[in-house]
């Protein structure tokens, strides 16, 4: 009766840990894995493409915008997990993103989220990001991928990689400044997409 209560205790925790664990799923209804690309392609493609690095004044670092074209699928992206030797992409784990480009500015393609910026006050997702390393000086690096609207998917900003950090905790949404569209963080209007393997 004693080796009973442990392993029902123990069962019971891996099925807990199990179910926790969610993989996030492509068009073709395929586990996103890491080191493969993918695009982040919008729910609403009549408006505009996919994700893309651009410069916001004409310096770096690169923003994180939206391509102009609703056919244009943007650039490819790779998804590393804070567990290195996670082999797929789980919903609501803390993650780094990189595009997959080559730029002018000599710096990573990780995400960053940075600001508040001047002027706007808003806070931007850049490239010059760090990959791995999570911790403190790594906060701006982390983000999340959360069910969004049934089949879709939104980004959110609340890194849980510092246990005594208390970071910003929000959705990624764009805004439209001149005309261009940009990747933000937004309390109140998340972006809606769904992961095409590139």
């Amino acid at each position: 009766m004693k080796l009973i209560i442990p392993f029902t205790i123990i069962l019971s925790t891996l099925i807990v840990t199990t179910s926790a664990a969610t993989a996030v799923l492509d068009t073709e209804g395929k586990t996103v894995r890491t080191g493969i690309q993918y695009y982040i392609r919008p729910a609403a493609r009549d408006v505009a493409g996919g994700l893309i690095l651009t410069s916001r004044n004409g310096s770096c670092p690169l923003v994180v915008g939206q391509a102009q074209s609703g056919a244009d699928l943007g650039y490819p992206l790779t998804f590393s997990p804070v567990n290195p030797k996670a082999k797929t992409v789980n919903l609501a784990t803390d993650i780094n993103i990189q595009f997959e480009v080559g730029t002018l500015c000599l710096q990573p393609t990780v995400w960053k989220l940075t600001g508040p910026q001047e002027g706007t006050g808003r806070y931007y997702v850049t490239s010059g990001g760090v990959k791995g390393n999570p911790g403190i000086e790594t906060l701006d690096n982390w983000f999340k991928i959360e069910e969004f609207m049934g089949t879709y998917y939104k980004l959110s900003f609340c890194p849980t990689v510092c246990d005594t950090c208390k970071p910003l905790c929000g959705d990624l949404g764009i805004v439209i400044e001149n005309g261009q569209r940009w990747l933000v963080f937004s309390t109140d209007r998340p972006f809606p997409f769904e992961f095409v393997k590139a």
